[in-house]
């Protein structure tokens, strides 16, 4: 590489921390990140509606797991659309990889629910409350990189 440009990121093969580095510095990645919160608050909202609803009538997992579904339907017709702007590919495939993705949030939010409700004894709204919030990473670095990349 010429000395005059050893600033510039090798990009032949770039490594996942220089990749990391690079998505930082671009103010569209940021914008990005802003409409999928936007997004994700309306699903938390959808998901703990839904589970409210829903736990009043069916064992408060359950219930997790019908909001959840009806969420993530939702945040996928809103991050396709309009946070990720996609226009390529085949929605039914990307729904399966969002779908994917979302199993892990899911496997996630359960995790931390059924601990803060059995061992910690949060309220049950609460504890679904913070297990959305822990799994939100995961969803997003897994549909950004995979889903609708």
């Amino acid at each position: 590489m010429d000395d005059a440009r050893t600033d510039v990121v090798d990009m032949r093969t770039p490594s996942h921390l220089q990749r990391f580095h690079l998505a930082v510095r671009r103010p569209a990645n940021w914008l990005e990140l802003i409409r999928y919160c936007v997004v994700g608050g309306s699903g938390y909202a959808v998901n703990l509606g839904v589970f409210w609803l829903a736990g009043h009538r069916v064992p408060y997992l359950v219930a997790f797991v019908i909001a959840f579904v009806v969420a993530a339907t939702s945040n996928f017709v809103l991050n396709r659309g309009w946070t990720f702007r996609v226009m390529h590919g085949k929605p039914h495939h990307q729904y399966v990889r969002f779908v994917g993705v979302s199993a892990v949030a899911l496997v996630v939010d359960l995790i931390v629910l059924a601990v803060l409700v059995e061992r910690a004894g949060a309220g049950k709204l609460p504890a679904a409350a913070v297990a959305i919030l822990v799994a939100t990473p995961v969803s997003f670095f897994g549909n950004k990189l995979w889903s609708f990349r």
